[in-house]
């Protein structure tokens, strides 16, 4: 029987305490846990969730796997990357993931480019958008309101 592979694009976060982010973001962002690898000592070497449809890839830090450095995003002091969720009630989204530990870094507020739209960051450290098409916008008017930024 052969393998079959789709292409697909997933990000994988690195935490300090994986089974509380498993935890955190079935609470947050209603993940659905697809399974867990357990390795030394309790920490999760590799976990998969299923979060607005799309794959999350998440396992604990293990610095002695990297040079001997942490990555989670709170030991390097921040992270550049955000993760977007495009919701259909982006009002009752970001209320949960605030009801389920995460601080606001942005509030919620309609966006030039259509969009109401905020940011998160969960206990982990890693940021999370969450924006809702609530107007059409043409190129145009996009480009204008960037220009008097």
């Amino acid at each position: 029987m052969a393998i079959v592979v789709e292409p697909a694009l997933s990000a994988h976060l690195t935490v300090d305490d994986a089974a509380a982010a498993i935890d955190f973001y079935v609470k947050a962002f209603n993940a659905v846990e697809l399974g867990r690898v357990p390795g030394p000592g309790g920490k999760l070497v590799h976990a998969a969730l299923q979060i607005n449809g799309f794959t999350v890839m998440l396992a604990d830090d293990f610095p002695e796997m990297n040079g001997g450095e942490s990555v989670t995003p709170k030991a390097l002091g921040g992270t550049s990357v955000t993760i977007h969720l495009t919701v259909t009630d982006v009002e009752d989204r970001f209320q949960q993931a605030l009801d389920a530990g995460a601080t606001p870094v942005m509030a919620l507020e309609d966006q030039f480019w259509g969009d109401r739209y905020g940011v998160v960051q969960d206990p982990f450290g890693h940021r999370w958008s969450l924006g809702q098409p609530v107007r059409e916008v043409g190129q145009d008017e996009i480009q204008r309101a960037v220009s008097q930024m």
